[in-house]
């Protein structure tokens, strides 16, 4: 048995509200009947998208791969304009689930455009955001790690958006290092406010723990930012995908309070495993005894509506 006497899930954890959206159609389309596929994985989850397949929801790399009449959930990071109107022209059924958010940068980033300037985007060269919001501007220019802005030329207009989960701290600092890059600067905060709030909940719950367990993808960019502001609060931090990854309990040998957080793609009912798996493999005696019920409770003080996997409680109750 271990030290770990307690487990603790950040607030305002689970999906963000664009992924759970994007989730909820697919779930509507294919309750109704209908044949329904997600282009591209509607979330890097493995476990989402293995229970999503179970109701007979596909994802697809390509229209090509979607008979006409069959329904094709666009998931929360969007799509160029020409891959709507060429579904549309297919005759199938679009269900356009792009986050609101992404909508808005979609629609910025074309006004920047139209109003002359000369676009930089903070972000991942080939994440699926990324690419779609290059359908709008296709001659813009993308940067991501710091090495990248050299590259960035001087011109007379410029305006800077961002990938909506860029760290806010990386967009402050491209738009003070493009300063001297332009004679007029035109700066566009699209960085997500969902991703602000689960990063500031993420460093408190840092601060009251010995050791931070964060749940997510690991090519998932916004939990690798998770992990470092742990490191910079000065809690040791380790990141895993699953409870399935906690097999070593000398991990948790210096802890008595263990913090649980994930990215926008970890459902929050993951962490409560995680927390349950924290305490039967890590916990003391009386803690490892009690585990179903404390991995509970942790879940009901942060858990919120807005943190639920689905809003569709029917659906997922039947699943």
């Amino acid at each position: 048995m271990g030290n770990v006497r307690e487990v603790r899930i950040a607030r305002r954890t689970g999906f963000c509200y664009g992924v759970r959206e994007a989730i909820d159609r697919a779930k509507e389309a294919a309750a109704a009947g209908k044949t329904t596929h997600t282009l591209g994985q509607v979330v890097h989850n493995e476990g989402v998208i293995s229970a999503l397949q179970a109701q007979g929801i596909q994802t697809v790399e390509s229209l090509d791969d979607v008979n006409e009449g069959a329904a094709v959930v666009i998931r929360a990071h969007g799509v160029r304009p020409e891959v709507l109107a060429r579904a549309e022209s297919r005759g199938l059924e679009v269900i356009d689930g792009t986050c609101t958010w992404v909508i808005q940068e979609q629609r910025e980033i074309k006004r920047c455009v139209e109003e002359g300037y000369s676009i930089v985007l903070l972000g991942t060269p080939r994440h699926p955001e990324v690419v779609g919001l290059l359908g709008f501007a296709p001659d813009a220019i993308v940067v991501d790690e710091e090495e990248d802005w050299e590259k960035i030329p001087k011109r007379k207009k410029m305006a800077l958006l961002s990938q909506s989960t860029q760290p806010p701290w990386k967009f402050e600092k491209l738009a003070a290092f493009m300063v001297g890059r332009c004679h007029e600067l035109k700066i566009v905060n699209t960085v997500c406010p969902v991703t602000i709030r689960r990063q500031e909940d993420t460093i408190e719950a840092a601060r009251g723990v010995d050791l931070m367990v964060v749940v997510g993808g690991r090519s998932s960019a916004n939990t690798k930012e998770l992990t470092r502001l742990c490191g910079i609060v000065g809690t040791r931090a380790i990141q895993i995908e699953s409870e399935e990854d906690l097999q070593d309990a000398a991990v948790f040998a210096r802890a008595e309070i263990v913090g649980v957080t994930g990215g926008t793609s970890t459902p929050i009912e993951d962490l409560r495993c995680v927390a349950l798996r924290v305490l039967q493999l890590a916990g003391t005696p009386e803690v490892s005894a009690r585990a179903e019920e404390l991995a509970n409770e942790a879940l009901a003080a942060a858990a919120t509506p807005a943190g639920r996997t689905t809003s569709l409680p029917t659906i997922s109750g039947a699943a």
